[in-house]
């Protein structure tokens, strides 16, 4: 994960936290609708940052080192 895709992604969870402090949804449901809107804030702001930049921020790197596959019986 790079630092760009790292900050959008904490952008979302930042802005749906404050979404949900303000309007403490009581359901699953209303905080699903919360988690779609500070996710599409994110999204938006990602948008706009790709369009600035001329290219896609999203890539296939992975900030964990991969692990290996432990052996059976280990």
């Amino acid at each position: 994960m790079t630092d760009l895709e790292l900050i959008f992604t904490m952008l979302g969870e930042k802005v749906t936290t404050e979404i949900s402090h303000n309007e403490k949804p009581e359901t699953f449901e209303k905080s699903k609708k919360v988690a779609r809107r500070g996710g599409g804030v994110a999204g938006k702001a990602r948008e706009e940052t790709e369009k600035e930049l001329g290219r896609s921020i999203v890539t296939n790197q992975n900030f964990l080192p991969k692990k290996k596959k432990a052996l059976k019986g280990q």
